[in-house]
């Protein structure tokens, strides 16, 4: 359930010839006390012209440097000191502290004329209770329960203005709009278990079940790797031991630097791997019931490894983001999770992914795509934090396919470079390689191969699973990096581009994904969903191309392809 917001720019001055180097971060830097005090002082100095009163203001969620010097602030907004859920402004401000842009996820309007009381009846300990009867039976807790007390906005759906007399299967995203119906009181419980992560949302009044959703993030020296054959890997040499820590990629973090760990049939990491010789890995699949740590059980962590370079990499060499946070702080794999674990998730927790070795369905989990998708997680919680639900979650997933297919064209063409390819080494299909049956999990370009995905945009795709709802927007970025078809039969035509030509020329993955990286951390809030996110991939785009540029036409232009927002002509 989404809620359609405004979108402040202040200062929209990027013309195309700088889009290379504009889109190079800075290195870390922190932020004082002093900068962020005059943050919220500003931002508490406007809330007269939003019809807010002094009972709302502003709690600094994270910050990351930004382009060119540029600082990006991520805010949630509360009232009377709690957190009001998915309503939050994300801020650009320049080297003096002012802001450049504001992206607005609005949803606490009317709290104040209804005097809105922020004292629970229940305590967090008996939310946890009640969430805890309403969660499937999934296995040993990976982490405590936790309940935090928000203000939760319960959504309904409206049409916008002129869209009401059309019939349900003639409504384009821009038709429909999500608006507060009313505040509820509530604690977000997050429950962590080995097969199942959940948040429930538990009025705070009465017990209430409000929402639920599953939170489970995933696709359902030299190493050998399982998918690549011989690759190079950055290992640290210990007393005479090789580890598989990398000190050259990250900061900090669990093992001071980005590392791979043995869970050895576990749900923890375990131990960091280590060798006698910095040869690892034998390049097959794991044996099942074999050791974890010879050369066969050492695959999974070259597969690991390698993927985990590329991810880093690629984003710090194409995008100046570093690591997951954009402040270089250290991750780490763990492999050999559970026992023939058919499944790989990235846990917030931990600042972490977990890879499964594979049973009925898979092979390892530790393809290349595979990798980019589950650290694409790390780097969505880190900057959007889309909410995994609804449309919101769609974008969550497909953010997370985008970012495997970028990694996976890089790596293909050798993993060096400030740029990405083209043409792109990837195939536009996530997880082929780790299927048994070598059908993948989804086809970017046609999202409806797989039976249930849809390719294009209604009002039903909110209710979907989220890997189903990231369908349209996964085809989207597939015809704005590569283009489209205008043959009727092809799996690369859309009915809905009716200008011309009626095939869309596409600008790229670099491109792309340069215009997809800048909306989801500098634009797109937690609830963000289609219609929203067009408006924000079209300003990312004019801000980095040109308002009239080729680029921004060709947004304009994918997104009317899955049936948000209206086609222009090229």
């Amino acid at each position: 359930m989404q809620i359609r917001k405004t979108l402040i720019a202040a200062a929209i001055a990027v013309v195309a010839a700088q889009a290379g180097a504009a889109s190079m971060m800075a290195s870390p830097v922190a932020f004082s006390a002093q900068e962020k005090a005059r943050l919220i002082s500003t931002l508490n100095g406007e809330r007269g012209k939003h019809g807010l009163d002094t009972d709302h203001g502003f709690v600094i969620a994270s910050q990351h440097p930004g382009e060119q010097g540029h600082a990006i602030s991520r805010l949630n907004h509360t009232y009377k000191g709690v957190r009001i859920f998915e309503s939050e402004s994300v801020v650009v401000t320049d080297k003096g502290g002012n802001i450049v842009s504001e992206s607005i996820g609005e949803r606490r309007q009317g709290l104040s004329a209804k005097r809105f009381d922020v004292k629970p009846v229940i305590s967090s300990k008996d939310a946890i209770s009640k969430a805890g009867q309403h969660v499937p039976a999934r296995g040993a807790p990976i982490d405590p329960p936790s309940a935090e007390l928000v203000i939760f906005p319960v959504m309904k759906s409206v049409r916008a203005a002129g869209a009401e007399n059309k019939a349900e299967d003639e409504l384009n995203a821009v038709d429909v709009q999500e608006v507060v119906d009313r505040h509820e009181l509530a604690y977000l419980v997050k429950t962590r278990a080995k097969d199942g992560f959940y948040d429930t949302v538990i009025s705070a009044k009465d017990g209430r079940v409000l929402d639920q959703w599953s939170a489970m993030q995933n696709v359902v020296g030299t190493g050998n790797s399982q998918y690549n054959g011989a690759v190079p890997i950055n290992t640290t040499l210990t007393g005479g031991v090789y580890k598989m820590i990398d000190g050259t990629r990250g900061t900090g973090g669990t093992f001071g630097a980005m590392a791979i760990t043995n869970a050895d049939h576990g749900t923890t990491a375990g131990a960091v791997y280590s060798n006698a010789t910095n040869v690892w890995g034998d390049g097959k699949q794991y044996i099942a019931g074999g050791s974890t740590t010879n050369a066969n059980g050492q695959t999974a962590a070259v597969n690991a490894l390698w993927g985990l370079m590329n991810t880093y990499d690629m984003h710090k060499n194409v995008l100046g983001w570093q690591s997951l946070d954009g402040n270089n702080t250290a991750t780490y794999i763990a492999v050999h999770v559970n026992t023939a674990y058919d499944n790989a998730y990235y846990s917030d927790s931990c600042k972490c992914m977990f890879i499964g070795d594979g049973g009925t369905s898979f092979n390892n989990l530790g393809s290349i795509d595979v990798i980019g998708h589950e650290m694409g997680h790390g780097i969505t919680a880190a900057t959007s934090n889309l909410t995994y639900r609804g449309e919101s979650g769609g974008l969550n997933e497909s953010s997370s396919d985008i970012a495997g297919e970028a990694v996976e064209a890089y790596a293909r063409a050798g993993g060096t470079g400030a740029a990405l390819p083209v043409p792109s080494g990837n195939d536009w299909m996530m997880g082929k390689e780790i299927s048994k049956s070598g059908q993948p999990l989804r086809w970017m370009y046609k999202p409806s191969k797989d039976g249930r995905s849809p390719d294009a945009w209604s009002t039903s795709v909110k209710r979907l699973d989220v890997h189903y709802s990231s369908g349209p927007n996964n085809r989207m970025f597939y015809f704005l990096a590569m283009g489209s078809s205008a043959t009727t039969t092809s799996d690369y035509y859309s009915k809905y581009l009716v200008q011309a030509p009626k095939n869309m020329t596409g600008i790229g993955i670099d491109k792309a994904y340069r215009i997809w990286f800048r909306a989801n951390s500098t634009k797109f809030t937690s609830s963000t969903n289609y219609a929203d996110a067009r408006l924000k991939v079209l300003a990312a785009a004019q801000e980095l191309y040109g308002a009239n540029s080729a680029e921004a036409k060709a947004v304009q232009r994918a997104y009317a392809a899955i049936n948000v927002g209206a086609d222009v002509a090229e």
